[in-house]
C-alpha cells in the first residue's frame, strides 16, 4: 500500500518519519518526481535499486536543505562555491570528493570516491529535506528506462506499492532532470546536460569540457575494469584458497580465515546493502594480511543479484 501525502504539515512529518525509518518515499522536485530514501541508510538505498528494477549501481545524486548542508559531506572548491551562490537552491547537481567521515553510504556512490549532491529549487522538497535532517538519494521515481515522472500520478503508474508513500506536490515546473557537473577534476566536465544550461554555467566559472569528452572518461559505469578492489577478485567461488578472502552469500564455503557476510539468510537486499562496504573492507584488510585475491561466493540472476553480479563482474574484469 503506498500512502498519498500532501505537502501540509502532518503530510511533511510523516514523510520525514518513514524516511528516517528507511522506507521511500517519492517527491516533487523542480526538475522531475525523486524516489528519496535515506541516503546514510544502505538499506534504504538498497530499497530504492530494488523498487526501480536499476540493473546497475549507478551512483545516486544526493538531496540537501542547503548549500551548507551539502558541504558537510563532500569538499567544494571555488568552483564549486561560486556555482552553489549562483544556481543553488536548483536544477544544478555537483560531484565532489566525499569527505572523510563522510555519512553517506558507500552504495549511494556506487562506491566511489566521489559524491554528486545538490540543493533542489522546491519549497515543499526543502521542508522534507529539513525535517528529515539527514541527505536524501533520490533517482528519478520510475522503474528504470521508463519515462521520468512529473506528477504524483506518474509515480504511482509505475512503483504503486513498491514504495511507502509519494509526498504530491502537482506537477514539476522544470520537467527535466537536473544538470550534471563533475568538479574533481582541472576542469568542469560536463556529465548531463539539464535544467541549468551550459551557457548559463560557463558565464560563472567559465568553459567546461564538453559531454563528448566526459562521456569517454568520467562517466560512470562505462570501463569494463571500474570500481575494482585492488586485490584481484574470483567470481562464482564455492571454496577459498588459505591466501584468499572471502566475500560470502549464505553460509560461507570452506578455505578462507577471511570473511565477510553480504547476507547470512542469501537475501538481495541485504547484500545489495553490504557489497561495496564488504568489497572495500576485504580489500584493505587482505592487502594487510598479505593474501592474494577475493573469492565472491554466487548470487543469483534475478532481482537485485543482477546488480551485484554487474558490479562483481567489474571487478573481477581483467586490469589495463
Amino acid at each position: 500500500m503506498t500512502e498519498i501525502l500532501f505537502p501540509v504539515e502532518d503530510g511533511i512529518a510523516r514523510a520525514a518519519e518513514l524516511l528516517r525509518t528507511g522506507a521511500l518515499v517519492a517527491f516533487g522536485t523542480e526538475t522531475v518526481y525523486g524516489l528519496g530514501g535515506d541516503a546514510t541508510n544502505a538499506a534504504a538505498v538498497a530499497r530504492i535499486f530494488a523498487a526501480k528494477v536499476r540493473p546497475r549501481f549507478n551512483p545516486l545524486i544526493c538531496h540537501y536543505p542547503t548549500a551548507e548542508a551539502a558541504f558537510v559531506d563532500v569538499e567544494p572548491n571555488d568552483v564549486a562555491r561560486a556555482l552553489a551562490a549562483a544556481f543553488w537552491p536548483g536544477p544544478l547537481t555537483m560531484v565532489l570528493p566525499r569527505r572523510a567521515g563522510c555519512r553517506v553510504a558507500l552504495i549511494t556512490g556506487a562506491g566511489l570516491d566521489t559524491l554528486a549532491v545538490r540543493v533542489p529549487a522546491h519549497p515543499d522538497a526543502l521542508r522534507l529535506l529539513a525535517a528529515v535532517n539527514r541527505p536524501v538519494a533520490a533517482p528519478s521515481a520510475n522503474r528504470s528506462g521508463q519515462v521520468s515522472p512529473t506528477t504524483a500520478a506518474h509515480v504511482l503508474e509505475g512503483l504503486r506499492g513498491r514504495i511507502a508513500a509519494v509526498l504530491d506536490s502537482g506537477p514539476c515546473a522544470v520537467g527535466v532532470e537536473s544538470t550534471v557537473l563533475d568538479l574533481c577534476g582541472a576542469r568542469p566536465i560536463l556529465l548531463r546536460p539539464g535544467g541549468v544550461t551550459v551557457e548559463a554555467i560557463e558565464g560563472v566559472i567559465g568553459p567546461i569540457e564538453p559531454l563528448v569528452a566526459a562521456r569517454a572518461i568520467r562517466s560512470p559505469g562505462q570501463l569494463p575494469s571500474h570500481y575494482a578492489p585492488s586485490l584481484p577478485v574470483r567470481l562464482d567461488a564455492v571454496s577459498a584458497a588459505a591466501d584468499e578472502a572471502l566475500l560470502a552469500f549464505g553460509p560461507p564455503c570452506e578455505g578462507a580465515d577471511l570473511v565477510y557476510q553480504l547476507s547470512e539468510y542469501a537475501d538481495v537486499i541485504d547484500a545489495a546493502a553490504r557489497l561495496f562496504d564488504g568489497l572495500r573492507w576485504l580489500d584493505a584488510e587482505g592487502q594487510r594480511r598479505g593474501l592474494r585475491g577475493i573469492a565472491a561466493m554466487p548470487v543469483p540472476e534475478s532481482g537485485l543479484g543482477r546488480a551485484i553480479n554487474d558490479r562483481l563482474r567489474r571487478a573481477a574484469a581483467p586490469r589495463d
